[in-house]
């Protein structure tokens, strides 16, 4: 047992360790924990309780311990303390005073008891119902008030029989155990108190970035959720990468300020989008821009169909009294096949303006024919069916996007970089804007904006990329495609390891931790739970133990 009155060298050591020991401590149940533990230990007590102060005026047992009994709870126990808080106040606003706990918070002042059955100052009823039950004898009582550096209550410091470090007998605790315990609470509230302002910190700044995802989100309801979904998806493929011990990624691992760094890059890998025009982001056909255009390509069918049939009709007008029953049926005949013909051209343009992966060169030019045709305005002006600008967006290749509009899109990246690195990050998180900028490049270097290519990427900037593929793949409300199959993304994303755009070894944990499974099982429709054959996967080899 550690006695504080035998060498007062080691006893400024100690409070200067236990300090410094909690100025280090980053988890808040630990940290408490440690408070605890170190009053019990320099004053030799059997056990005791720490208490919080609540917003609403309680005291909130948060540890309790009591060695002799092997009476360990609250904190990283496991074991919830199964007693009520202790209100400070009454109904009608008095203090407590009844309770040793309670009027050490409200007096602010440390209550020293040498016997709790002979006191007459405090309720002990509740410790002598719990000295019956277990065959305790709960005796020398300590209290200290837990004050800040602002003299706010931040809690109370309880310890119990003060043992005797020769003999192990209770005994009472010492004014030097007071001054002892009194130190130690002062220095733990400072600690709880910047573990506390820490922590409302990180909130705040987690929940603005939260904030910046939304904004995103909901800037088109085509992409609604992606900024919340990739931080997920990239959290469980890190943790199954760190968790693998075979393969490339058998060493790697991340510490907790690392993972996180990595989540709130993922928050904010789209941040630029904040300045990517609605019209661009929402395009869910090719002739979109604030409406779909091809209600206007639509009206200037009917009107050459009206042209068609006005056409036809003063030509019978011009062969009345003419009795060639032949020449009208012929003229009938014509004026059906050219409304056919227009319906038929007016479906295709159609079908044409819904964004797919492929146009073939005939589709081309069957757009240019249909542009050669002319229809005539109010102004009786003739004109081309389609602009030279409809038909460039109508004969592009894949999406609903021209170049130019990619390159728009893609410009969103350059502006994260900017926005990101313009901030003043702590040391924890300065590979932010490293890890969220590099989501669209590839390991060939063939990506944007940078051309960075493998070996200058780091492995969890290769994450982010990966989730935001993946994401986008299986994503059920986007404009231009359907909701995929988990088979076809997953297809799609091996022949891009194949084609050295994705991480291969981060690729093969993605597949053989089922990291995609455990994300479509949270994520992905019903519908999109097809059944995956891991043979068919592209560059995706099974390891001995999964052919078993």
């Amino acid at each position: 047992m550690f006695d504080a009155s035998r060498d007062p060298f080691k006893l400024i050591q100690e409070l200067t360790d236990i300090g410094i020991a909690l100025s280090a401590e980053k988890n808040h149940d630990r940290l408490l924990e440690m408070i605890l533990g170190q009053a019990e230990r320099i004053t030799n007590a059997d056990g005791g309780t720490l208490y919080s102060h609540t917003e609403d005026g309680r005291l909130k047992f948060e540890i309790m311990h009591t060695a002799s009994l092997g009476i360990r709870m609250g904190g990283t126990s496991g074991s919830e303390v199964p007693f009520p808080p202790i209100a400070l106040y009454d109904s009608s606003g008095r203090p407590n005073h009844k309770m040793v706990a309670a009027h050490a918070a409200v007096a602010r002042q440390t209550v020293n008891i040498e016997d709790a059955y002979t006191s007459k100052e405090f309720d002990f009823s509740g410790t002598r119902v719990f000295d019956s039950k277990t065959g305790y004898r709960s005796k020398s009582f300590l209290t200290v008030p837990m004050m800040n550096h602002e003299n706010e209550l931040i809690g109370v410091l309880q310890l119990l029989n003060a043992r005797n470090s020769d003999t192990g007998e209770v005994q009472p605790f010492s004014r030097l155990h007071q001054n002892l315990v009194e130190s130690l609470a002062s220095q733990a509230a400072v600690a709880v108190t910047n573990k506390s302002l820490i922590d409302a910190q990180r909130e705040l700044f987690d929940s603005f970035i939260q904030l910046i995802a939304d904004a995103i989100d909901e800037k088109s309801p085509y992409t609604a959720g992606h900024c919340r979904r990739v931080p997920v998806l990239t959290d469980m493929l890190a943790e199954a990468a760190c968790r693998v011990t075979v393969g490339p990624l058998r060493d790697f691992t991340m510490t907790e300020e690392e993972r996180y760094e990595l989540n709130v890059a993922a928050w904010l890998h789209d941040c630029g989008k904040i300045t990517t025009p609605e019209w661009v982001v929402d395009k869910s056909t090719k002739l979109e821009t604030i409406f779909d255009r091809v209600n206007l390509v639509d009206a200037r069918f009917d009107m050459v169909g009206r042209d068609a049939r006005i056409e036809a009709l003063e030509r019978l007008l011009r062969q009345h009294g003419v009795a060639d029953v032949d020449a009208a049926l012929a003229a009938d005949d014509q004026l059906r096949c050219e409304l056919a013909r227009l319906a038929e051209e007016r479906d295709f343009i159609r079908q044409c303006n819904v964004g797919g992966e492929f146009i073939s060169d005939e589709q081309r030019r069957r757009i240019e024919h249909v542009a050669a045709r002319h229809w005539r305005n109010g102004d009786g002006e003739e004109l081309p069916l389609l602009t030279d600008e409809e038909v460039y967006n109508l004969q592009i290749g894949r999406g609903t996007l021209t170049t130019e509009e990619r390159e728009i899109i893609a410009n969103h990246v350059v502006v994260t970089i900017k926005m990101l690195e313009s901030l003043p990050y702590p040391k924890h998180l300065r590979r932010v804007p490293e890890y969220a900028g590099g989501h669209h490049e590839r390991m060939d270097g063939t990506g944007y904006p940078r051309g960075l290519n493998r070996d200058h990427m780091s492995i969890p900037a290769r994450m982010v990329a990966i989730a935001d593929i993946f994401e986008a793949l299986t994503a059920k409300d986007r404009p231009y495609k359907k909701a995929m199959p988990l088979s076809q993304a997953l297809t799609i994303l091996g022949r891009m390891k194949v084609d050295n755009h994705v991480d291969a070894d981060l690729f093969d944990v993605f597949v053989r931790e089922q990291v995609y499974l455990r994300y479509a099982e949270r994520f992905l429709h019903p519908e999109q739970m097809d059944a995956i054959d891991l043979h068919t996967i592209p560059g995706f080899e099974l390891a001995a133990d999964d052919r078993r």
